[in-house]
C-alpha cells in the first residue's frame, strides 16, 4: 500500500497563531518555518495515534484483487471513487457496480472489487481525518501538537536526531492511540 496526499489538510492561522503564543513569538518573520514544524507535528500525531488528526483527500495504491481490502488510513470519511490501473496504459475510472465499499463505525474503510477486468491495481480515492479544520481538532490532540512543535523550535539548533513525543505530548495523545496487531 502506497498513500498519496491528494488536497492537503488546511492548517488555519489560528494553529500557527496558538504555536506563536506558546513561544511568546510577535512577529511574523518565522512564520514558514513554525507552519512547517506544525505539519510536521501533524504528522508525528498521526504516527503515534493512527489517526489522520485534519480531514485531507487521499489515495492509496492497492492490488487489483476481488478480495476486501482494508485502507491503511483512519478514520475514513468518504470514499469518493476507485480507479482500475492497468500493467500498461492509462488508468480509468471503475463503475460503482464493480466494487463494494464498507466504512467501519471505529473509522475503517474496506473496498473489494467485484469485477477486476484489466486493474492489475487500484487507486482508492478518499477523505480521511478526525476534523475538518483546526478548531473542531479535540483538545488534547491540538495541545500536543502545539507542544511538539513548540519543542522542535526550540531544539532547532541541537543536532540531536529526532526523539518520540515527550511525555507530555504523549499522555494528550494517548487516548487516542489505536494499536493494531498486524
Amino acid at each position: 500500500m502506497r498513500r498519496t496526499i491528494v488536497v492537503p489538510a488546511v492548517l488555519a492561522p489560528a494553529a500557527l497563531d496558538e504555536l506563536k503564543d506558546w513561544l511568546a513569538i510577535t512577529t511574523g518573520s518565522e512564520d514558514a518555518f513554525l507552519a512547517g514544524m506544525l505539519r510536521a507535528a501533524l504528522e508525528t500525531c498521526e504516527a503515534f495515534t493512527g489517526l489522520m488528526p485534519l480531514e485531507a483527500t487521499c489515495e492509496e495504491i492497492h492490488p487489483g484483487e476481488t478480495a476486501w481490502r482494508g485502507l491503511a488510513t483512519r478514520p475514513v470519511q468518504a470514499i469518493l471513487g476507485i480507479d482500475g490501473i492497468p500493467a500498461e496504459g492509462s488508468r480509468f475510472a471503475l463503475s460503482a457496480e464493480d466494487y463494494l465499499v464498507d466504512l467501519d463505525a471505529d473509522g475503517g474503510a474496506h473496498v473489494r472489487l467485484l469485477r477486476q477486468g484489466a486493474a492489475g491495481r487500484i487507486a482508492v480515492r478518499f477523505v480521511a481525518g478526525l476534523a475538518p479544520g483546526w478548531a473542531s481538532l479535540p483538545e488534547s490532540l491540538r495541545q500536543g501538537v502545539v507542544r511538539l512543535a513548540a519543542d522542535a523550535y526550540r531544539e532547532r539548533n541541537a543536532g540531536e536526531p529526532a526523539a518520540p513525543p515527550r511525555a507530555a505530548v504523549a499522555a494528550l495523545w494517548r487516548p487516542w492511540r489505536r494499536m493494531r496487531l498486524a
